[in-house]
């Protein structure tokens, strides 16, 4: 029977998805129900539809009507609401964790705990309110070396960081205030000194499988300046490591994602298939976690998919039928750096339904996935958040980001990027920062 393949999102990530199942062998039909219509997933599919993604009775009839065979769901929102449960009733296996399961990401607090439960190592100090009850206290006890988070899902900017975001007691009880008045449970956690990384794995919940390490840029401004976002940009290195770690924390990552898929398995008695996220700090004491996601990053993914050799098709298979173990997962020893272009004033106030203009021709090496935008009187326009996400692969860091910031510098209008994303002088900076951890 030939694979017809659900992707629900329509985002970047989604696009990338799109792009990597089309590239298969088995020629898949894809289908997609999106939050919006993305030309460049539009394209690759027989079938697609505009929705709330996290509507589950709405995506698993169409799941169901339209014989989806399996299901690759993109953002977290889906996720934490329970589409997989729904579609997994409805006889649609799917790449994506069941809500149980994806309490991963949808509750930090849940994180925590499950590493304190199962005596998972990575853990700052932390500690979860849902009221202002302590809170004065622990801020104290912590004093100029705290994070506040949203314990829910906030889209990546339900941070604020001592030092970067909060310069005062003041600024840290009038947000944790914020929290409690919004009725949104908080953590409060140590503040780590070091460098972060993101490693994911694709697992099946009895096995899992690693990709390379990957670096984002959250702050919106050159020299990591500005407010947070959900990704500026990114890299990867031809090692599958990244200039500043060393093997050894590679590998304290890839056993921590392992404990965690097996303390899931244990807490929530289901196997977690899909994608498992750490976000990941390299310190002098060894490597901490930040926060996991339950789905693949963005814009991790852009990286990871365009390097990505093994037929992906086959990965979800065996992801959905725990066979993974059987499947050798390959990506290119190439090095990688992608970009976003956004449009000016994001995060906190961006230009909407700005025309998108992009390039005639890519020069080999480069791909570009379409984010944030939809199409009104058939053009392409911008709907406030990540718009077009560049990437470029060559031999070296320096090579992809020459190549992927020449493409970037052809898209018109206004938006704004992070140029430095994957310079020399950034990683440098980098390098000499966790020297200095270290020692």
């Amino acid at each position: 029977m030939s694979k017809r393949i659900l992707i629900v999102g329509s985002g970047a990530r989604e696009h990338a998805i799109a792009k990597v199942l089309a590239k298969s062998p088995q020629k898949p039909e894809l289908i997609c129900f999106g939050s919006a219509r993305n030309p460049g997933i539009d394209v690759l599919c027989t079938q697609y539809v505009v929705g709330k993604l996290n509507d589950a009775r709405v995506v698993s009839a169409f799941a169901k009507e339209q014989q989806a065979t399996l299901a690759v769901i993109g953002p977290e929102v889906p996720l934490a609401a329970g589409v997989a449960d729904t579609l997994w009733a409805a006889g649609v296996p799917v790449v994506g964790p069941t809500k149980s399961l994806a309490r991963i990401e949808s509750s930090k607090g849940f994180a925590r705990d499950l590493l304190t439960k199962h005596r998972i190592p990575g853990n700052p100090f932390f500690r979860r309110f849902d009221s202002m009850a302590g809170v004065e206290e622990v801020l104290r006890a912590w004093d100029k070396r705290h994070v506040i988070k949203d314990d829910g899902l906030a889209g990546g900017k339900g941070v604020k960081v001592w030092g970067d975001h909060l310069h005062s007691l003041e600024h840290s009880l009038e947000f944790c205030r914020e929290l409690v008045a919004a009725e949104n449970p908080f953590v409060i956690e140590e503040k780590l000194e070091g460098e972060e990384f993101s490693l994911m794995s694709f697992s099946d919940g009895l096995c899992l499988k690693h990709m390379p390490a990957v670096q984002d840029h959250k702050r919106a401004d050159n020299g990591d300046r500005g407010p947070n976002t959900g990704g500026m940009g990114t890299y990867t290195d031809t090692n599958h490591s990244l200039p500043f770690l060393r093997e050894s924390d590679i590998a304290e990552a890839q056993a921590i994602n392992g404990r965690v898929a097996e303390a899931l398995l244990e807490e929530c008695g289901a196997s977690y298939r899909g994608i498992l996220y750490g976000g990941f700090m390299a310190t002098r004491e060894g490597v901490k976690l930040i926060e996991y996601n339950a789905r693949f990053g963005d814009p991790e993914c852009l990286n990871l998919l365009t390097l990505l050799e093994t037929d992906f098709v086959a990965v979800c298979s065996a992801i959905v039928e725990q066979t993974l173990s059987e499947v050798s997962v390959e990506f290119a020893h190439k090095a990688s750096v992608c970009k976003y272009v956004v449009p000016y004033g994001y995060p906190d106030d961006p230009r909407v339904d700005d025309e998108v203009e992009l390039p005639k021709e890519l020069p080999a090496g480069v791909t570009l996935y379409l984010g944030a935008v939809d199409m009104k009187n058939d053009v392409l326009v911008a709907t406030g958040s990540r718009t077009v996400a560049v990437v470029g692969v060559a031999q070296t860091i320096a090579e992809a980001e020459r190549m992927c910031e020449g493409v970037v510098q052809q898209i018109p209008g206004k938006f704004f990027h992070r140029a430095d994303i994957g310079t020399a002088g950034l990683i440098a900076k980098r390098v000499e920062h966790m020297k200095a951890v270290r020692s």
